[in-house]
């Protein structure tokens, strides 16, 4: 695909008119404005020819162009473009330093509630802000916006992330009560329940609030960036995923310059196994993001990695392990991503273990090391664990029980690690690989009763936890691998309900609906064998497929089940 690039956009030549926010000049000390080391430079976005983020109305005080510009910079935050955002915001501060809300924005391009916790730098440079906006004057309405943000800041040093998180929430839910005609505080109230939710809740109390506030607003503002992507992420769990289908096929022509917002549906597009779609929407997400890499100086940028993970998925459903693989070396060759991140450690780690996991490959997967890209793996416990998980699990299947004992043992001390740090959630990931690892070294070594109750704990455990918003979705799905284990242990009929039941969560997985069909014609219902590998050919037979799967699977279609 070819790359697209957008002219770049001098902000000093864009908005030349001195900004007047509110008619007060009262100045921050230049000192104060320093100390915050805002990201600066021209603005860069890719995909189109001209700048493309959707609409969306805040009635700010100030010239023509102070609203301009902090419109242009909402519609970056609203698509999650951080950087891209914060220098807009640093822009207006540049040219008038008491604009209270600019400092506002600067903030919240510090906070990125649904990603991985901000950093000790982004947490200084947010606290600053918010000082600096909190001393400065404020309409009503500015102060409630500041507060609000202001209380997801207050003592970050001694308060928990997800404390803070809550204490976001209880402040927009005020602002929100205080002005309900404000569109705005609506669509920032539901990304705050958003970044609240508890991803043990399975009642989805929270997202069930967050949609109908966003569902209310989406008919009367369908090219608003914050409204139709914050109902991508509340709905992106199996259960509501098919509530978030309008506005996942509606959010990459509302912001097409942006490479997150072309990204963004294939989060529903993976829910519902719709792989087509997914891949198409992550391959112009890749393409977008590499032009952004290029233009910022940069070999690669974190969204472009992020997006290969989701097209390395959806290409293992469809049985394409050519251009999966092809994706995988481009990952292997990578030396620079620019951020190091949560977001990049996690494709490192996931693309070559799904790859191998998903095709049995037992013996490389027993090999693997991590990629030697610019990345402090200790930094990162849970990418991490899932190559030594990886690893486990080829050594299992090669018979290596020494190998296999040794990366449970690291996986258990990740395990305390994350516990140590007070991330229960990451923990509890650990833990379904620890279990899955325990089930399978029993099954090697024909403990079955054992076996058999670890992977049912595992499987238990994930079911009661959401996935993580990073990852298109587990590796392995563990009640997935419950299948696998049961038809090992000549259960085909538990076998069958197990692969049942995991397809209700991750519809149109390729080794579902292989084992399912297996499971099946092993209990001798022929019907219901046939009809999952006929659906795994309407999925997966394409030109680039080439697992051994499908042409068993088209043998026992023709020949035994003589459908």
């Amino acid at each position: 695909m070819q790359w697209l690039f957008l002219q770049r956009m001098l902000w000093v030549l864009l908005y030349a008119t001195t900004f007047s926010c509110r008619g007060k000049n009262t100045a921050p000390a230049p000192e104060a404005i320093s100390a915050l080391d805002l990201k600066r430079g021209d603005l860069i976005s890719c995909g189109t020819t001209t700048q493309q983020f959707g609409s969306v109305t805040f009635a700010i005080a100030g010239s023509a162009t102070v609203k301009a510009a902090f419109t242009l910079g909402l519609k970056l935050l609203h698509s999650f473009e951080y950087d891209e955002a914060e220098k807009v915001f640093a822009g207006i501060i540049d040219e008038q330093p008491s604009c209270a809300m600019a400092y506002w924005g600067i903030a919240m391009s510090n906070f990125h509630p649904l990603w991985t916790p901000p950093s000790v730098t982004e947490l200084t440079k947010g606290s600053k802000a918010v000082a600096i906006a909190q001393a400065l004057p404020l309409s009503k309405k500015e102060a409630a916006y500041i507060d609000a943000i202001a209380a997801f800041y207050a003592n970050w040093e001694k308060v928990d992330h997800r404390s803070r998180c809550l204490n976001f929430e209880k402040a927009m839910e005020k602002l929100y009560t205080a002005w309900p005609d404000d569109h705005e505080a609506a669509a920032l109230y539901a990304l705050a329940l958003n970044a609240a939710a508890d991803p043990a809740d399975k009642t989805f109390q929270k997202q069930r609030k967050a949609g109908a506030i966003l569902q209310a607003l989406f008919p009367g503002e369908p090219n608003h960036p914050g409204i139709v992507h914050y109902l991508i992420h509340t709905y992106d769990a199996p259960e509501l995923a098919t509530l978030a289908l309008p506005a996942a096929r509606k959010y990459a022509s509302v912001a097409p310059s942006s490479a997150h917002a072309l990204h963004m549906p294939s989060h529903i597009f993976t829910r519902l196994g719709l792989w087509d779609e997914d891949i198409q929407s992550n391959l112009a997400s890749v393409s977008s993001a590499q032009c952004y890499a290029q233009a910022i100086g940069k070999e690669h940028w974190d969204e472009e990695l992020h997006g290969m993970d989701y097209l390395v998925y959806a290409y293992l459903q469809k049985g394409d392990n050519t251009r999966a693989k092809q994706l995988l070396d481009n990952l292997n060759a990578i030396r620079e991503v620019h951020p190091a991140n949560f977001k990049v450690a996690y494709a490192f780690a996931a693309i070559p273990s799904r790859f191998l996991l998903e095709n049995r490959y037992w013996k490389e997967a027993a090999d693997l090391k991590p990629p030697t890209a610019n990345l402090v793996w200790n930094d990162h416990p849970w990418p991490k664990a899932i190559v030594h998980f990886t690893r486990l699990m080829g050594a299992v299947h090669t018979g290596n029980k020494e190998a296999a004992n040794t990366e449970l043992q690291v996986l258990k001390q990740i395990q305390d690690t994350l516990i140590a740090q007070k991330d229960i959630y990451k923990a509890n990931q650990v833990d379904i690989q620890i279990k899955t690892g325990e089930a399978w070294i029993h099954w090697k070594a024909g403990r079955q009763e054992q076996a058999l109750g670890s992977m049912t704990l595992a499987a238990e455990l994930e079911d009661k936890t959401e996935k993580h918003p990073v990852t298109p979705g587990e590796v392995i799905p563990a009640r997935e691998f419950l299948g696998d284990l049961l038809l090992q242990l000549n259960s085909p009929d538990k076998a069958l309900e197990a692969y049942e039941q995991d397809l209700k969560k991750h519809p149109n997985r390729f080794n579902g609906l292989y084992g399912a069909g297996l499971a099946a014609q092993k209990t001798g219902n022929l019907e219901k064998a046939g009809y999952y590998y006929r659906q795994l050919l309407a999925v997966a037979d394409t030109a680039g497929s080439r697992r051994p799967e499908l042409e068993i699977v088209r043998t026992r279609i023709l020949q035994n089940l003589k459908d």
